[in-house]
């Protein structure tokens, strides 16, 4: 069954977000997983979102989630942006 994983980001460093979203799809190519939506945040119809964008990727399953999150490649483009972003 498939998994998503639904970010809610806020860019601190827009030119630091742009490197960023460049070296993501190589380290998803091998999960099986397509980046579905990647956009800013335009209405909150209700309560409140602080977020200036969301990313949503689907996975052919959790176990591919793990996988590509717990992995070198990815985790070294998450501690980098991590200093530049805000995640949730």
């Amino acid at each position: 069954m498939p998994a998503y994983v639904i970010g809610h980001i806020t860019v601190k460093d827009e030119d630091k977000w742009a490197e960023y979203r460049h070296q993501v799809p190589a380290s998803l190519a091998p999960w099986g997983a397509d980046l579905m939506f990647r956009g800013k945040t335009k209405t909150v119809l209700s309560g409140s979102h602080v977020h200036t964008d969301v990313v949503v990727i689907r996975f052919p399953d959790a176990q591919a989630v793990d996988g590509w999150y717990s992995s070198d490649a990815y985790q070294a483009l998450f501690h980098c942006a991590q200093r530049r972003l805000t995640w949730i």
